[in-house]
């Protein structure tokens, strides 16, 4: 295997060049990385030698990356950085006791957008509604949701069901709120669910029947496949574009350091969703838009918040309402909901996702007599809320999570529209 060399000046060039002969490899160049200690200028490697990484993949025809310098000159941060570079490139990264490998993207015949995230509770599901909302407008589009609760075996979720089949679904062992399902009912088009276990740091993951799943959605014939991710983990679909969601409360190195810096490398959009306070306060956004401009200056960013969007009408009604939102910004949405949909919100919960909590939740709004249960269709919206609304009597609605971008931003649907016109464009007709 044809190989890159990363080197520094803290190593004698002697110990280097022996290296290089020692390696199962054919080293085909070197990227000096820093350090002066061991030089004394008249180093000659035996091999090409590269100021920079980029200059190294541009030139040498490669197959790997190997890493034979050490600290300080590569620390942990700049490591990673390399690395995702690398895998960016589809090279491999290999160290004296460690090897990443970039993610093995299987061909896909259709045009075809992935969004992707940099974990859990980003967004991703309410910004693959939208996009999906979008772009069904004037073309046929089918979405694949990679979920931790998806299906044994690939099955098509038609437009928008009943809150009935969902019961019934949850009643027989299915997880009823899976993203496809909520993909269905919220971005109302035909979806295909697909499941996957374990994700890898560069995000592949571990077990998935995605593959099979997105040669289903093109056996339906659809314009554009939309492939939705899983916390961190992509859809190992070669795309022809990508949308990347991060929480812009998260911790900056997880976005645009690690392999956050390997996903900005394979996007072409970020969109940061929670861009409000107190999730996030002004200075420490601009600090996460400079980190991710330091790996990405080209990649445009969006900043969005999300706000409550029933389905059904709520108007003049005493709301409870359920969802995964951080306590933060309760009040905020309750406002919203009085506002912009007419409810009197009895009671909000931000604890779809622990089911004790959410039991105690139920216990408290049954004092407070809720004319409806208001929820999001994530985690327990169906097996816990759905069923306590079906023994009470009490009128369920569902809610989607509408993505609002913020005023002297990029125009976000423009922006997916032109990806949507490119990746068409990039497939043979």
């Amino acid at each position: 295997m044809r190989v890159l060399a990363l080197i520094d000046g803290e190593h004698y060039p002697d110990v280097v060049r022996v290296a290089f002969v020692s390696l199962p490899y054919d080293v085909v160049g070197a990227v000096f990385v820093g350090g002066t200690e061991k030089l004394r200028g008249d180093e000659d490697y035996g091999v090409p030698l590269y100021s920079t990484l980029e200059e190294g993949l541009g030139t040498a025809e490669a197959e790997a990356i190997v890493d034979l310098s050490d600290e300080p000159i590569l620390d942990p941060r700049r490591r990673f950085d390399l690395a995702s570079r690398a895998l960016a490139a589809g090279l491999s990264y290999i160290g004296a006791d460690f090897r990443f490998d970039p993610v093995q993207f299987e061909p896909f015949e259709l045009p075809s957008i992935a969004v992707i995230g940099t974990g859990k509770r980003v967004g991703k599901t309410a910004v693959a509604g939208h996009v999906a909302r979008l772009l069904a407008r004037d073309r046929e589009v089918v979405v694949v949701a990679m979920g931790r609760g998806g299906p044994r075996e690939p099955v098509v979720a038609e437009p928008e069901p009943a809150l009935e089949d969902l019961l019934e679904l949850s009643r027989s062992g299915v997880h009823a709120a899976s993203d496809y399902l909520e993909d269905a009912a919220m971005a109302r088009v035909t979806t295909v669910g697909a499941r996957r276990c374990g994700g890898g740091l560069a995000g592949a993951p571990f077990f998935t029947n995605l593959q099979p799943a997105a040669r289903l959605a093109a056996s339906l014939g659809p314009d554009l496949v939309l492939f939705e991710g899983s916390g961190a983990a992509f859809p190992p679909i070669a795309t022809g574009a990508r949308i990347l969601v991060a929480g812009a409360a998260q911790d900056r190195e997880a976005i645009a350091g690690f392999f956050g810096a390997y996903r900005l490398l394979l996007s072409d959009l970020v969109i940061l969703t929670g861009c409000e306070e107190p999730l996030v306060r002004p200075p420490e956004l601009d600090l996460l838009k400079e980190a991710i401009a330091r790996v990405r200056p080209d990649l445009p960013v969006v900043e969005t918040i999300f706000r409550p969007n029933p389905v059904g009408s709520i108007s003049g009604r005493r709301v409870a309402f359920f969802s995964t939102a951080p306590d933060g910004v309760h009040q905020r949405l309750r406002e919203h909901l009085a506002r912009e949909h007419g409810a009197e919100v009895a009671h909000v919960s931000g604890n779809l996702g622990r089911r004790q909590e959410l039991r105690a939740d139920l216990a408290s709004v049954e004092a407070r007599s809720a004319d409806v249960f208001l929820v999001e269709l994530k985690a327990a919206a169906i097996d816990v809320v759905a069923d306590t609304a079906a023994e009470r009597g009490v009128e369920l609605v569902l809610c989607d999570n509408e993505v609002r971008p913020l005023r002297g931003e990029h125009d976000l649907d423009e922006l997916v529209a032109s990806l949507a016109g490119r990746v068409a464009a990039e497939v043979p007709a």
